[in-house]
């Protein structure tokens, strides 16, 4: 756990409370307490641990989040249109480092996502080495013929374009158009790809797992701060 000690408006001003030149104003106008003592003073240095503000600690120094994705919101920082990053407080919002996406999900892809300030973690989940495993509902146009199972799960299968096979993969047939994929890759579009690759196309795409964090009880949009320590 991170118990940083630095200037109370450094504090402030990383965790999205308010930037180093309204932490004399926010300081005024909030009760900041050092171990049970208010400050005004915006050099007066301190752990994280031991600030409270308005009654209550800091938000924790870093944040990793699960968030149930709902269909059309974007992942990207960068891309147009509306953002997941618009259902967090705007504090958390405004937090330096920023909170970004472990990996992403297409804007018409719905489910498990994880979101963090911690650029460490996010590379070691999205890192190839990583294997962490994804856990997908695919809703397909076409009824599955009976063989995908075997041909994902061959180790075998290219998808156009690449120029190594994908890693075995599990599938589970649910309904005639509905299939259960277990995959630990993260190729682009992989999961369409796949299927695409033998027939069929997705016409529907909802994440239920990522690694060990799974969205059952969350309802889409929704979301909760894990603790990953």
């Amino acid at each position: 756990m991170q118990n940083s000690y630095k200037r109370v408006d450094a504090h402030l001003s990383s965790l999205g409370y308010c930037t180093r030149s309204e932490a004399k104003k926010f300081l005024s106008k909030n009760l900041v307490c050092i171990n049970g003592v208010r400050v005004f003073d915006v050099k007066e240095k301190a752990y994280h641990s031991d600030i409270i503000v308005d009654g209550e600690r800091l938000d924790d120094e870093r944040l990793v989040i699960l968030m149930n994705k709902p269909s059309g919101l974007i992942c990207s920082h960068d891309d147009a249109g509306v953002l997941i990053y618009s259902l967090l407080p705007q504090r958390w919002q405004r937090r330096n480092p920023k909170i970004s996406s472990i990996g992403r999900l297409d804007a018409d892809t719905t489910g498990a996502i994880l979101l963090t300030d911690d650029g460490e973690l996010n590379h070691k989940f999205t890192s190839p080495k990583s294997d962490v495993v994804k856990v997908y509902e695919a809703t397909l146009a076409e009824s599955l013929r009976g063989d995908e199972a075997e041909i994902f799960a061959s180790g075998a299968l290219m998808l156009r374009g690449e120029k190594k096979p994908l890693l075995p993969a599990k599938m589970e047939i649910i309904e005639p158009t509905l299939a259960r994929l277990e995959i630990c890759e993260g190729r682009y579009h992989q999961v369409k790809r796949m299927f695409g690759a033998v027939g069929n196309r997705v016409v529907a795409l909802h994440r239920v797992r990522f690694g060990e964090y799974s969205v059952d009880g969350l309802e889409p949009s929704e979301y909760k701060i894990i603790n990953l320590s």
